[in-house]
């Protein structure tokens, strides 16, 4: 159910307050939600969940800096979501959090309790006064992953989307760079 009570979110264009964009590999889905959070009129703001474990991260991390510019704040949070919303969320801001399964993979790493992480950060959405805008990797249209780990995640990853799904106002597939609305703003 989208949220609605207790919001005070307010925009210059009706920005929803919670939004979900999900996609395949290079869908276009960051670049997609940059667009929606740097045209709302709100300072941008960019929580990072991804660490930059290794080389080839580390790039991606720096084109995604190089491409957003010095407009944005980034904040690092790869595990509580949750509490970094809360504490970084204002009426004069936008959130994007880049992503969701890369913070699931996190979570994992560390043998989280998923469900209760989940909760948590659903749990925060409604009273948050920023609007959200959440990027997510849809996994769940290949093949049956082949070990047990893989299948595990894309399981909970599914379960991850659906409770954000519901909890968003708008949700926006991206396919070959093209926004496919599955749910319109109320």
């Amino acid at each position: 159910m989208p949220r609605r009570e207790g919001a005070t979110v307010s925009t210059t264009n009706s920005f929803p307050p919670v939004t979900l964009v999900l996609g395949g590999a290079r869908s276009g889905k960051s670049a997609y939600a940059e667009g929606l959070v740097a045209g709302s009129g709100l300072a941008p703001v960019y929580l990072a969940t991804a660490t930059s474990g290794d080389d080839e991260m580390s790039e991606r991390v720096r084109a995604h800096r190089e491409r957003r510019g010095d407009a944005w704040t980034t904040i690092e949070e790869p595990l509580d979501l949750a509490q970094a919303l809360s504490h970084h969320s204002a009426s004069d801001k936008a959130i994007l959090v880049d992503c969701l399964t890369l913070w699931l993979s996190n979570l994992m790493t560390l043998s989280r309790d998923i469900d209760a992480e989940t909760e948590r950060l659903v749990s925060v959405l409604p009273s948050l006064p920023s609007p959200v805008v959440f990027v997510t990797n849809e996994v769940g249209l290949g093949i049956v992953p082949a070990n047990d780990l893989a299948r595990a995640f894309r399981d909970h990853a599914g379960k991850l989307h659906q409770s954000v799904a519901r909890a968003a106002d708008r949700v926006v597939l991206m396919v070959a760079g093209l926004p496919m609305s599955l749910t319109q703003a109320n």
